[in-house]
Parts: C-alpha cells; structure tokens; sequence
C-alpha cells in the first residue's frame, strides 16, 4: 500500500507514519528512543529549599509545605496549587527520597496463633437515644480462618483485656497454643529499654495454657493480620449502618446485637477455613477466669447481708431468706431458686447503705434514725446532708422527720430532681422543707405553644395558573 493508505489502515496521521518509517522503530519502541524534555514547575523558584526540607523531615505532607511556602512568600503562591505540589513530592521521592521499608508477605499456618486488638469506633458517630456514643471494639480474630469476635469496651484495660478474650474463645469452643497482642501497657509493662509481659496477663493466659506473644515496639504491622482485620470489621459496621439508615440506637444492648449479627453473617462465610482451624484447638479450661465466686448468705432483720465482710443492704422483702451471692470482679448477683432476684455494685469497703431499702420502714419509725448505726451512709449527695443539718437547726425537736420525708421523695421522685430542688431553696436563703421541695420537683412542664397561621388557597390557584401558561 502507499503510505497513505497504510496510515489510514493503522488509524494514525501520515506524519506519524513518516516518523516511524524514518526512526525504523515500533510504536512500543518509540518512547524509550525520544529524549527526554524536562518541564519546569510552579515551584522550581524555591525547589532547593523544598527538598531540603523533605531531607530533614521525611514525613512533611505538601500541605504543611504549601501552608509554610504561602506564609513565606505570599506573592509566589496560593492555596490551589496543592494538587501541583503533591504530584512534583510524589516525583522527587520516587527519584531521590529514602528507601522504604519493605514488607514481606507472610505464609499463614492454620492453628498457629490468635490475635487482638483494640479499635477506635468514634469516627462511625454512633449515637445511643440521640448521644454520642465514645466507645472501642475489643477485637480477636484467626489470622488463618479470619473468625472473628469483638466486645464493646471503653478503655485498653487489662480488664477489657481478659473480658474480651474469654468471651471470644468461649464462643469458639477452644484455644490455639499461642495469643499475641501489640504492646499494650495491659499486658506488658517496660523492663529497662525493653517491654515484657506483666505478671497479671501471663498468670491469665496460663489459666488457658496458651503462650503469650507481641511484636515488636513501634513495628505495628507484625500484628498485620488483626490491623487489616480491625479496618474491614470497621468498614462492615458503617456499611450495615447505612443500609439501616440510622445511627442512633435505643440503647446500648440494641447496638450490641447489631454488633454481634454482623458478625455472625461474616463468620458465616469462613465455615470452611474454620472447620480446618479447629483440629489444632485445644480444650477449654473447666472454669472461666471470670468464673463468679459462690456463697450463701442470709438477710437479716436490718436488712443487710455481709459479703467479704462488708456491710450491704438489699430490698427489705429478702428479710429472713437465705440466698446465693455469684461475686463477681464488679457486681454482687443475689440469686434465689434459679433467678437473679437483685444486683449490688461490689465495693472494696463499706458498709454501703442504700436509703431505697431502708426508708420505708425508717418512715413508719422515724425514732430509729436518730441512732441508726450506719446513718452517715443515708446521705447519698453533699445537698441532702447540708438540708438536713439546715432542717435540724429550724426544727431541733422533728427536723430528722422532715429529712426523712425528703429521702422518701428521692425514692419516689427521683435523687436528682430532689437534689436540684434542695439546691435551688438553699441558694436562695430558705429552708429546704418537704413541701417547697415537692413544689419544685412537680412544677408541670411548660409546653410550648406554636401558632400557625391559615394559609390563602388563592395564592395556591396562583401557582398553578402560573405554571398551566
């Protein structure tokens, strides 16, 4: 054919079909033959300075570097040329910047280790009943399988710690020989210029005869099974949370199976890897780490119960029955028959009184206050201590009934509302009694009144004859 025709034929222009005729090169070839025309940049007036700044500081995002380059000279630059910046750093570290690290990927052995980690939920914006909601995930995973588990936590303690993992192994029906963690300071703690594992978190492990492992200080991505795991169990919530359409929830145990359906639907889809992984587990010890501690105990006629020796009031309707107390780390479970019949916060020391069990009784016999052994503990907030010393300076003889009442509002009404209204009637130089503070805890809710006014329909029949011309 001409050459004419030949170019036609190839679909490209005669004069680029003379050129390859003349270089006698390929068009794959061409490039590498052309020389190379430097383009200057925006930035070629005050390169030098640039780079060396990149050389100092490695890690400077062009950002920092514009906002510095504009703040120096203003005349020179502006905030647009971002974009040009970024790609001229992204050319000079590819030509001249620092060697990287490289990164090695890794065989994954089933049944070698498990892993956890803890991840920040914040960004997710999770709100429980309209508030946000500050919380982390606890996270274990399989590196080899990717079975996962996670537990809804607010700090990296050793506490969340043990909770986290024991919940997670429970639920997997076994162990793997070896657990490794980053450097957690709930795990390990420093020795000189080294790290090693606390006392509290290998006697934990040993519970479950499993070796405890961690990667190396700063070396995050020795741990890179659990970090890549925490990203996408991250990514699965916030894609779940915007099929649901909302991220507030009613509360927290609404979210909490949110949670878990998440990740039951993901662990679903690893059956097979798992049932692998499950040849090397080992079994589970006969009781949990967290196992309660079991003991019986009888209410007596005050209405207390001593656990550990320490003092606690339960609801006067236990008077006389004997009940099983399951200590815990946090709480006290009182159980009778095969139910939990009353929950108490454990204390280190007491006694700890609550006035919602007492005061019924102490109102039918307000005489009995005036000696009760464990009176100071029937002040529950500072406010209620100062009504009382003000109610018994204005009524010596029966002030102490007038409290009395107060405590029972508090139980009725609520201790906080009680506490305001307390609050407000001594700021303002009076006495707290019974029936002012009554007075202000039920002052009726002002509802606001909206008025709306008749719309025209003419101005409607104007719209539309509007849009019929």
């Amino acid at each position: 054919m001409t050459q004419t025709k030949a170019a036609e034929r190839s679909g490209i222009s005669l004069n680029t079909a003379k050129k390859y005729e003349q270089l006698a090169l390929l068009p794959t070839e061409i490039q590498n033959k052309l020389p190379v025309i430097e383009q200057t940049h925006s930035f070629v007036k005050h390169w030098d300075e640039i780079t060396s700044m990149l050389i100092d500081s490695p890690a400077l995002m062009a950002k920092t570097i514009l906002d510095y380059l504009i703040d120096r000279y203003p005349n020179d630059y502006q905030s647009n040329q971002l974009r040009g910046l970024q790609r001229q750093i992204k050319k000079w570290r590819i030509q001249s910047g620092k060697n990287k690290d490289v990164r090695f990927p890794q065989h994954i052995k089933a049944g070698k280790q498990s892993q956890s980690d803890y991840t920040v939920m914040n960004e997710l914006n999770i709100t429980i009943d309209g508030h946000h909601y500050k919380h982390l995930l606890y996270h274990f995973m399989l590196p080899y399988s990717l079975w996962e588990d996670v537990m809804i936590c607010y700090s990296e303690s050793f506490e969340t710690l043990t909770k986290g993992y024991e919940q997670a192994v429970f639920r997997l029906g076994g162990v793997l020989v070896e657990h490794r963690t980053d450097n957690l300071s709930a795990a390990t703690k420093r020795m000189g210029s080294k790290r090693t594992f606390t006392e509290s978190w290998s006697r934990f492990l040993k519970h479950y005869d499993v070796k405890p492992s961690r990667n190396n200080p700063g070396q995050s991505h020795e741990n890179g099974s659990i970090e890549k795991s925490n990203d996408l169990i991250k990514k699965a919530i916030d894609q779940e949370l915007m099929l649901r359409g909302s991220r507030n929830f009613r509360a927290i145990e609404e979210y909490n199976h949110f949670i878990d359906d998440i990740v039951k639907r993901r662990n679903k889809l690893r059956i097979a890897r798992t049932t692998e992984e499950e040849a090397y587990l080992f079994d589970l010890p006969n009781k949990r780490w967290y196992a309660p501690k079991v003991t019986s105990v009888t209410v007596t006629n005050y209405s207390l119960i001593n656990i550990e020796n320490i003092i606690y009031s339960v609801p006067s309707r236990l008077i006389g029955s004997r009940v099983t107390a399951h200590i815990l780390h946090d709480e006290i479970n009182l159980i009778f028959g095969s139910k939990v019949i009353h929950t108490l916060q454990k204390y280190s020391a007491g006694p700890v009184i609550d006035y919602r069990h007492v005061i019924d009784s102490l109102i039918k016999k307000p005489g009995a206050f005036i000696n009760y052994q464990y009176r100071d503990s029937l002040f529950p907030r500072k406010s209620f201590r100062i009504a009382y010393d003000k109610l018994c300076e204005y009524d010596v003889r029966s002030g102490y009934k007038q409290y009395l009442k107060l405590l029972k509002m508090a139980k009725m009404d609520g201790e906080s509302e009680v506490s305001t209204a307390i609050d407000i009637i001594i700021e303002a130089g009076s006495i707290p009694l019974p029936s002012d503070v009554k007075a202000l805890v039920h002052i009726p809710a002002l509802n606001p009144t909206a008025e709306i006014s008749m719309p025209s329909l003419n101005d409607y029949d104007t719209l539309l004859t509007g849009e019929l011309k």
